[in-house]
């Protein structure tokens, strides 16, 4: 990738700019120029790719939420992990994010499903795969997006102090085995979906621990009502 395709903002660059010259990225930036050739639909689309990055600034992150994959169905995915437009059905693990928010902070529940503005506050959600094809979960994994996230990780562990890391589900935790505890809080919790939640992430009441400890650290608390 070059220059001109990497839209991505300062200071996130500064960091990551060296890995758009390695070979996994180059071969992922000819990998995604082919499936669109051939006519694949790849979601989000291209300004969205790095939208998690653009939407919470580097030296602004309090919070790290790690997905897995882009929602590959029309219209959901907008570059933010478990986040989806306006005007998008709430997807499933979404509502039952927002069922555990109304139980621990007792938030009003949501309406819709974007979660802008905790990106906005320093919440940064990152999905562990930036892109997928529509239809296909989990077709552009082992591609290459896994090790740039890890680097993105990596720089969080690095550069900031005392964020929380929301590890749902063994994928994330698996992501997030190399943060330093010494320096951050990693809350772990079985995955929001339907098919776990009940095993642990309900009633696990990450929110209000993570606002109780960036009130701690001397931080502004989230505000977790979207």
């Amino acid at each position: 990738m070059n220059d001109r395709e990497i839209k991505l903002a300062e200071p996130w660059l500064k960091h990551l700019r060296s890995e758009f010259e390695e070979p996994y990225m180059q071969e992922l930036s000819r990998f995604l120029r082919a499936e669109k050739i051939n006519g694949k639909v790849i979601y989000p689309e291209g300004q969205n790719i790095f939208a998690a990055l653009n939407s919470t600034n580097l030296n602004a992150v309090k919070v790290v939420v790690i997905g897995q994959d882009p929602y590959h169905g029309p219209g959901q995915a907008h570059g933010l992990s478990f986040s989806v437009p306006n005007g998008i059905a709430i997807p499933p693990s979404l509502r039952n994010i927002y069922k555990e928010l109304v139980s621990d902070i007792g938030i009003q529940p949501p309406l819709h499903g974007n979660l802008a503005a905790w990106a906005a506050q320093g919440v940064l959600l990152l999905n562990a795969v930036l892109t997928v094809q529509q239809g296909n979960a989990g077709s552009h994994q082992g591609k290459g997006w896994e090790r740039f996230t890890d680097r993105v990780i990596e720089v969080v562990n690095q550069q900031c102090e005392h964020v929380v890391f929301l590890l749902w589900g063994s994928y994330a935790q698996k992501k997030g085995k190399a943060i330093d505890r010494t320096r951050h809080l990693v809350l772990q919790a079985p995955h929001p979906s339907p098919l776990s939640a009940h095993r642990g992430f309900l009633g696990s009441a990450h929110f209000s621990k993570t606002n109780e400890y960036l009130s701690a650290k001397h931080k502004t608390p989230i505000d977790w009502q979207v």
